[in-house]
């Protein structure tokens, strides 16, 4: 892990329960794993439960899964992870999701479909001509205990044969756990369809 973490770098620690999620900072890197100082209390970190880790490097989103040696106050000891990717910060994983949501700005709303999602943004179709200036309100049901909150800046506007209108925008306004719940939903989504291939 030397080549990957240093002291000091900031880690998020994503467990089974993402509601549980925490950040650190590196303190000791070796060559079984690393260690590091929690910012919150480690409530629903378990030792010996594989939890999933990013942090934001000069290569983008470093991304691994691994497993809690050890425990002690607010520190945590990780073992060497297998395996690691980098999630580049302009290259999410995008997956295809199909959701009926909401997009509200004032006292307007509008009915859309989606398409696609990342942690970077999503496309959604929709028959409504909407105002590409505005910004909109949107709450995204990932499961039935994930719900994430932002705003949805249109990017893109472009109208196909059959009268409906495509879309594509990023979220703005999401809070660091929600991004990282999203790119967690999504790398385990894409790790899935990769599988039953």
């Amino acid at each position: 892990m030397r080549e990957l973490l240093k002291n000091e770098q900031k880690v998020t620690i994503v467990p089974q329960d993402f509601k549980m999620t925490n950040r650190g900072t590196v303190i000791d890197v070796s060559m079984d794993g690393f260690k590091m100082a929690l910012q919150y209390k480690p409530e629903g970190l378990i030792v010996n439960h594989i939890c999933d880790f990013y942090s934001l490097t000069d290569n983008g989103y470093l991304y691994f899964e691994s497993y809690i040696q050890g425990l002690e106050n607010n520190v945590i000891t990780i073992a060497n992870p297998v395996k690691h990717r980098f999630l580049q910060r302009r290259k999410f994983t995008r997956i295809k999701f199909m959701e009926d949501l909401v997009l509200t700005c004032d006292n307007i709303s509008h009915n859309v479909r989606t398409m696609d999602i990342s942690a970077g943004g999503m496309k959604v179709t929709t028959t409504d001509n909407i105002d590409i200036e505005k910004e909109y309100k949107v709450k995204i049901n990932l499961s039935n205990e994930q719900e994430i909150s932002c705003r949805y800046q249109l990017i893109r506007v472009e109208k196909n044969d059959n009268g409906k209108y495509i879309i594509s925008g990023r979220f703005t306004h999401l809070n660091n756990i929600d991004k990282m719940t999203l790119v967690q939903f999504c790398m385990k989504k894409d790790m899935e369809s990769v599988n039953k291939k």
